[in-house]
């Protein structure tokens, strides 16, 4: 099967009735920039939406995802902020690690890098689940260099059971026949999304293999140790007084992942912080609620800088 996508017009096409559905207003529609980097031995695929010169801020997607599920987000900011979206190690168009090197400390290194190749002495770090796990091991390992955190539900406290109904949909959906047998799991696993929307946004996320059926782009060549998972988040507890940035603790009201005591937790722990619920919104509050999300990002960003973001 093939799974060449259409050009920009038919991803502009998209952007707009996910816009739609979502009732987010885009000041305009555009692509994002493609660029791939070769950061510690393994090259990194990451978009850049443009605004060079503005506040940068790196967005880190959730484990089994890619940088595109921050489209409707960057798109929505770009005016205001340098929005720049990394496909982190193993993911999306990223290449594997072969000695599976995952990490948290060995994804930081990876955002140093992509800092340093940017030019960007200090960003705002938005990280997603994964990516949030990972943003904090980097704001641990270079302080000085996040400018602001933004927590997309996860944090050191979970629910380990939602993490398993993530990790056996991922499983089970390896075993679909075809794309739309694809969308159909995705549907099952998360009844909110658009199937049209999740059929566009799983392109991304698949790769044909040589028998033609699909698989995930994700490194899956060895599973989730959730053990492994709980030592770090117990590690990483002990160190939170030492994140002082400036933090937005966000969780998604409907996820089974991250609870309000987890939240409430995490952001008490925390020098500088607060956190809040989106309404409508599981784990995945990107892809669920974008406009909310957005206007949380946009509203802590400008209470925390003395210059806010161009734009409205």
């Amino acid at each position: 099967m093939s799974l060449a996508l259409a050009d920009s017009a038919d991803d502009l096409a998209h952007y707009r009735r996910a816009a739609e559905l979502a009732g987010l207003a885009l000041p305009e529609l555009v692509s994002p920039a493609h660029h791939h980097a070769v950061l510690g031995g393994l090259r990194l695929h990451y978009l850049d939406w443009g605004t060079a010169g503005r506040l940068p801020v790196l967005f880190l997607h959730g484990g089994g995802q890619t940088a595109r599920t921050w489209d409707l987000c960057c798109l929505a900011l770009r005016r205001e902020l340098h929005c720049i979206a990394l496909d982190q190690r193993g993911h999306g168009d990223s290449e594997w690690s072969y000695a599976f090197a995952y990490a948290p400390e060995d994804h930081a290194r990876d955002v140093a890098g992509l800092l340093d190749h940017l030019g960007i002495a200090r960003a705002v770090v938005v990280g997603m689940s994964m990516g949030c796990l990972n943003g904090l091991a980097f704001a641990l390992a270079h302080p000085e260099r996040v400018a602001a955190f933004v927590a997309v539900d996860a944090g050191p406290w979970v629910q380990m059971e939602g993490g398993r109904r993530i990790v056996d949909f991922v499983r089970e959906a390896d075993a679909s026949v075809d794309l739309e047998a694809w969308v159909a799991a995705a549907r099952r696993f998360n009844p909110r999304r658009d199937a049209a929307l999740l059929r566009r946004s799983l392109l991304h996320n698949l790769r044909a293999l040589p028998d033609g059926k699909l698989t995930w782009k994700t490194d899956r060549r060895r599973p989730p140790d959730l053990a492994a998972m709980s030592s770090r988040l117990e590690a990483l507890r002990a160190r939170l007084a030492e994140i002082r940035c400036p933090t937005l603790v966000v969780r998604g009201a409907e996820s089974d992942v991250f609870s309000d005591d987890d939240a409430a937790r995490f952001a008490a722990a925390l020098p500088d912080a607060r956190w809040m619920r989106i309404a409508g919104a599981g784990h995945t509050v990107q892809g669920d609620e974008p406009a909310a999300l957005v206007r949380e990002v946009r509203s802590f960003l400008r209470e925390r800088f003395d210059r806010p973001p161009v734009g409205d």
